[in-house]
């Protein structure tokens, strides 16, 4: 009994702690229709709200007013046995904008928040969105810390020129700060590649955090739990209509991804600018995930 209450007591504060907001667009002209499976819109926003300045230079965020997306995913879970998918829009990307014309897709979160980001990806990709979900820099950097860390294996030393984090070679466990600047990372000769590789190390990241949380080291101990519990609470925005059993069944879904149980890939670009999504291989990816389809081999890049 008593355990039974402690889990409705965790669970009833999960649920009302959540900050929420009016996130996804209700329905418009030309908006598309629902489809198989279940869709996420999942923002990275480089937020400082809640960080003062010393934090703000512990974590190298820098001073940049305003609110953007330094992440932009798309969670898809099947209705079937066809597995999840993990799906990158780079920042960059030119598309559309409603009332705004042409513009990179980070843009539109500046312009009109996460209402007009949602349509945008919406209209880019023909996916109906059905949830949100949102984290700031701070908040990001408390999670990783609450777990104690992440193990990470890499592959070279990381150097950026831009924030002057370094991150160096091997496996090691990253703190919240060095979490931070390896998922924001693009301005280093580990990254040739700038935003791709950054989206990839994104999604190599998140499936090190979830085996993290998920492993028995963090559930079975109150003082790893307790702390990744508040933190939770107050790192995340969810949509106005999105619950606790919501944000679990996106959980369950990309427990997969360090194991590759979970399809993780990049909007098919044309260059390495990522500015433009190549139109017959992106709407090919997007049909897919429309259907429940398995995605082809051809159309997935790290």
């Amino acid at each position: 009994m008593v355990v039974v209450l402690l889990l409705a007591g965790v669970w009833t504060y999960l649920e009302f702690s959540i900050n929420r907001i009016d996130a996804l667009p209700g329905d418009y002209d030309g908006r598309p229709a629902a489809a198989e499976g279940t869709n996420w819109l999942i923002v990275g926003s480089d937020s400082r709200e809640g960080l003062d300045a010393d934090q703000q230079s512990e974590l190298s965020t820098g001073d940049t007013g305003g609110k953007r997306t330094d992440t932009i995913m798309i969670a898809h879970i099947p209705d079937n046995d066809t597995p999840a998918t993990l799906l990158s829009l780079p920042r960059d990307s030119r598309v559309p904008i409603p009332g705004h014309g042409v513009n990179k897709i980070n843009a539109a979160f500046s312009f009109g928040g996460a209402p007009l980001l949602a349509r945008t990806v919406e209209q880019a990709t023909g996916l109906r969105l059905d949830h949100y979900a949102e984290i700031g820099f701070g908040g990001f950097a408390g999670i990783v810390d609450a777990v104690g860390g992440v193990e990470m294996d890499i592959p070279e030393r990381m150097h950026d020129t831009k924030t002057g984090i370094t991150i160096p070679q091997g496996t090691q466990t990253l703190d919240g700060r060095q979490a931070l600047g390896f998922v924001r990372m693009r301005y280093s000769e580990a990254t040739p590649r700038s935003d791709l590789d950054r989206v990839a190390n994104q999604r190599r990241f998140i499936g090190a955090l979830a085996s993290e949380i998920a492993s028995p080291a963090t559930l079975l101990n109150p003082f790893a739990t307790v702390p990744l519990i508040g933190g939770v609470a107050d790192a995340l925005i969810l949509d106005t209509d999105d619950h606790l059993h919501h944000l679990l069944g996106l959980a369950w879904a990309m427990r997969g991804i360090g194991d590759g149980g979970v399809v993780t890939t990049t909007v098919p670009v044309t260059s390495a600018s990522a500015e433009q999504w190549d139109p017959g291989r992106s709407e090919a990816l997007f049909e897919a995930l429309r259907g429940d389809t398995p995605i082809p081999e051809s159309l997935i890049t790290q």
